[in-house]
């Protein structure tokens, strides 16, 4: 199976929150499960139409189950991650991953331990770049 390259930007907010809806309900969700999830939720047929849009784009697929239809997505939810951070980066940062995360340490309350336990993650992919050919 060809692996499906998603592209944050197609997908509106609503489309957006569908797919995190889907991802919390264990990417296994029938259209009710879907709605009842949803800020400010639109009608069933709304919803309907919008799994949908969403299965004919790729990012959803569904089976039936007796007379329900339940969808799931056609990427893992990490893969789904990716993608999202990507977006993110791009929109708020120009890109700069750099940006975003000095953004991030600077503005998030972070204990010291959580601190100590950053600067770990960052001193142990240090070590694995330098311990690489």
């Amino acid at each position: 199976m060809a692996k499906l390259k998603i592209i944050p930007e197609r997908l509106t907010r609503r489309e957006r929150e569908i797919m995190n809806a889907v991802f919390a309900l264990g990417n296994r969700a029938s259209a009710e499960d879907v709605r009842g999830r949803l800020t400010d939720p639109p009608g069933d047929a709304s919803v309907r139409v919008m799994l949908t849009r969403l299965e004919k784009k790729g990012f959803l697929k569904h089976r039936q189950e007796g007379l329900r239809f339940l969808y799931s997505a056609t990427i893992s939810p990490s893969s789904a991650r990716r993608a999202a951070l990507r977006q993110y980066l791009e929109t708020f940062f120009g890109g700069s991953a750099k940006q975003m995360m000095t953004a991030l340490v600077g503005e998030a309350d972070w204990t010291d331990a959580e601190l100590d336990a950053l600067k770990e993650e960052i001193d142990r992919v240090r070590n694995e770049r330098r311990a690489q050919p």
